[in-house]
């Protein structure tokens, strides 16, 4: 009801003179049409709201209040880091904070490609980034999306994949890094872009390995959990959704070694997705990691999660020596923690 009462409220302020004016056309086509060329004109004028401002459902930048004008800087953390901007494909600027492991590490650690949910800005998960820094001792690109922070542009699904697409080219320009161990790591809507950097055919080579954290199985599938009206929203035909994430779709191409990591507490997210994804996942080394007490955003704080994603790149690493991942020795495990 919350997701419902702000949709409307979110057409009336912003589209008052909009509907005004489609209110009058109503009338108009009614007076010289009559009502049924009025009735279709209502519902496609319906349509077109619904359409455009699915983003509005989706897409939170402005969450917690001055997300877009206050991020956090990592000066505070005693941690070597860099605040850059890059460019997308279609070139919008994106900012980053890249924190690098000290000079003689740097080149040889992992690299993590952190993609955030879909409110606040980076600085926002910079606690959860400085603890993967130290306990895994990893690199951590955190990457802003368009829209979000001090990015421009606005958020899209094709644009956040242009996004984590220019993140990837980005540190392949880079020669302080090891390019051969780029992980990407995505929590809730930032897994299903990682789901698309895995299973392109281009960037999908460029991945060492895939750490996706609370993420759902697509967007149609996640409306019917939110607005409550699964005997509806069933019937709309996926075209009908602006933005689509169709994850479970995907996930099946994925062949990098992937770690699903699901906290059971989710109230967001069902963790059932989760499991969905695993199981449709078409890696050969992939595990389930679970935590009892992981909610949707605060799994990290879990006794134990550090470990799991260090014990991991480290297996990923053994198995195949850094060589090509198709030599890997197939591995599904679930692990409760």
């Amino acid at each position: 009801m919350e997701v419902v009462s702000r949709f409307a409220i979110d057409v009336l302020v912003r589209c008052w003179a909009l509907c005004s004016t489609g209110l009058l056309a109503v009338l108009l086509f009614y007076w010289l049409y009559g009502g049924w060329v009025a009735s279709i004109v209502v519902w496609i004028s319906i349509f077109g709201i619904f359409y455009n401002y699915q983003d509005y459902l989706l897409y939170y930048p402005e969450v917690p209040k001055s997300s877009r004008l206050l991020v956090q800087s990592p000066q505070g953390w005693n941690v070597p880091f860099e605040s850059l901007f890059i460019k997308a494909r279609d070139g919008t600027r994106l900012h980053a904070l890249l924190l690098k492991q000290p000079e003689g590490l740097a080149a040889t650690a992992p690299t993590v490609l952190f993609l955030h949910g879909n409110a606040g800005n980076i600085g926002h998960r910079l606690v959860n980034a400085v603890a993967l820094y130290a306990a895994v001792s990893v690199n951590v690109l955190l990457l802003e999306y368009r829209g979000y922070g001090k990015s421009d542009g606005s958020p899209s699904e094709t644009g956040l994949y242009l996004d984590a697409e220019a993140a990837v080219d980005f540190l392949y320009s880079r020669a302080d890094i090891n390019q051969r161990k780029i992980v990407v790591f995505g929590r809730s809507l930032g897994g299903a872009v990682g789901v698309h950097l895995a299973t392109h055919s281009v960037f999908r080579e460029r991945i060492f390995a895939v750490i996706l954290e609370n993420t759902f199985t697509s967007i149609p599938h996640m409306a019917t959990i939110i607005f409550s009206m699964k005997r509806i929203l069933k019937w709309v035909p996926v075209w009908m959704y602006k933005n689509q994430f169709l994850s479970i779709k995907k996930i099946g191409q994925c062949s990098r070694p992937t770690l699903f990591v699901s906290g059971l507490a989710d109230q967001l997210i069902p963790p059932y997705m989760m499991q969905l994804m695993f199981q449709e996942s078409g890696s050969v080394y992939k595990r389930m990691c679970t935590f009892p007490t992981g909610t949707h955003n605060e799994t990290w704080q879990c006794d134990g999660y550090c470990d799991v994603i260090r014990r991991f790149l480290q297996e990923v690493s053994q198995a195949h020596g850094l060589e090509d991942t198709d030599g890997i020795v197939h591995d599904h495990t679930i692990l409760d923690i």
